[in-house]
């Protein structure tokens, strides 16, 4: 009698738990529409619905690793898993980020989002509830506008990518951290201004590598430049006025995918104890909010 094989037996089985696997509670649009991928990292249907799947146990402790979340693996493992027609989360437009993170909450927790802030003047805590599909309908019929005609140049730019987004961020949490030093009363004088210099110089460094990466080509006189080396080089040494006329249009598309604060009315009794009649508390998704 032949060898019983139990894993060739295994494999030809289907699993009697299969249909009960996780399903799409909820269908987005992408902000970017689904541009701006490179090739195979997207998935795009059709119809420009991606469905989004909750978050599994081994999602949830991912995004609770501090070390994972700092340099945004466990995000990057998060969206992979929820929303599986993103192949590569790390090439993601930036512009994607907060309604693909919007979007797998709601499939996973509800579209509501509590809240607790202190009211101003007063310091009473209290709970105010966001709804999230309201956020995602605004964050999804935004339009990021990538070209920009500067003096006889037009220019076409990109969002950021997720990688270059936290690499930004990582950047720039070190020179937050310098400065910090910088100001350090224990430091001599002499160091601190060139532990200042040096911060500064990075700063300057980061702002110019990172609108130098987010310009995809440049036209002018029936030339149309792509090579990244040249763009890079020509934004180095452009005039302030070049440079001023792109950083500010990028950083207004920017602005535009950021989401908006909540207004607060605070009630007559409240406001009798010396509260403002209205307030704002901003809205982000880390780790200390995004769970139910």
């Amino acid at each position: 009698m032949p060898e019983f094989d139990p894993n060739s037996f295994q494999g030809n089985q289907q699993n009697p738990l299969q249909k009960y696997f996780r399903q799409a509670k909820v269908y987005i649009t992408l902000p970017s529409q689904g541009q701006w991928y490179p090739n195979g990292t997207l998935d795009y249907p059709e119809n420009g619905e991606l469905p989004v799947f909750a978050m599994t146990a081994k999602d949830e402790l991912g995004m609770k690793t501090p070390d994972a979340l700092l340099n945004g693996q466990a995000t990057v493992d998060v969206i992979q898993s929820c929303v599986p027609n993103i192949k590569d989360a790390w090439q993601m437009p930036s512009i994607d980020l907060d309604a693909v993170l919007i979007a797998i909450r709601i499939a996973t927790y509800g579209e509501q989002l509590d809240i607790t802030t202190k009211i101003p003047n007063i310091g009473d805590e209290k709970d105010y509830g966001v709804d999230l599909r309201t956020v995602l309908n605004k964050l999804v019929t935004v339009h990021f506008e990538s070209t920009v005609f500067i003096n006889d140049m037009k220019v076409e730019l990109r969002p950021l990518t997720y990688r270059e987004f936290t690499n930004s961020s990582l950047k720039t949490f070190e020179e937050q951290r310098i400065l910090r030093l910088v100001n350090d009363e224990s430091i001599p004088e002499e160091e601190k201004l060139a532990r200042f210099n040096q911060s500064f110089k990075k700063l300057t460094d980061l702002t110019v590598d990172m609108l130098a990466n987010a310009v995809t080509s440049i036209s002018v006189d029936g030339t149309t430049v792509t090579d990244q080396n040249h763009i890079s080089e020509f934004i180095i040494n452009s005039d302030k006025q070049f440079f001023g006329g792109v950083k500010d249009h990028f950083e207004s598309q920017k602005k535009k995918f950021e989401i908006e604060p909540m207004t607060i009315h605070t009630t007559e009794d409240e406001q009798e104890r010396g509260a403002p009649e209205t307030f704002e508390i901003p809205i982000t998704f880390d780790q200390s909010n995004f769970f139910a």
